[in-house]
């Protein structure tokens, strides 16, 4: 599979509106792990690696924020925006997270429990893996 945008349902109710996500109906994978991420300072950078197994769903909850994705190749910008889009990133593609709006929130939810040895924090070596494929 390759990253790519999945939107969610909207349920439209005057009270406020709903979306969800649930697997398989949205999600390629179950969840065994979901995370957050808020109060990023202005210019900060998040991410910056790529899981050797792990596959991720990034949803802008609240805000905005920039995912730029790189396959070892290429590198594509993704932006998140609604609360009812997600961004699906396969295994062994590299993320980087930035330009976050005042009071961004992005929820992330994952098929793995955490487990440092799953990361690839060297950009290089990231390059020379993907070569190998």
């Amino acid at each position: 599979m390759i990253p790519q945008i999945i939107q969610f349902p909207k349920i439209y109710d005057k009270r406020g509106n709903l979306s969800f996500l649930e697997h398989p109906n949205q999600l390629p994978f179950e969840i065994a792990r979901t995370y957050w991420i808020y109060d990023v300072p202005g210019g900060e950078l998040r991410g910056s690696h790529a899981f050797k197994e792990q596959q991720e769903v990034i949803i802008a909850l609240s805000g905005s924020l920039d995912v730029v994705i790189h396959d070892g190749k290429e590198e594509k910008v993704y932006s998140l925006n609604r609360s009812y889009y997600g961004l699906y990133i396969p295994k062994m593609y590299w993320r980087r997270l930035e330009n976050f709006s005042t009071n961004s929130l992005a929820l992330i939810v994952s098929d793995k429990s955490y487990d440092e040895k799953d990361y690839i924090r060297d950009f290089e070596i990231f390059k020379q893996l993907t070569d190998e494929r």
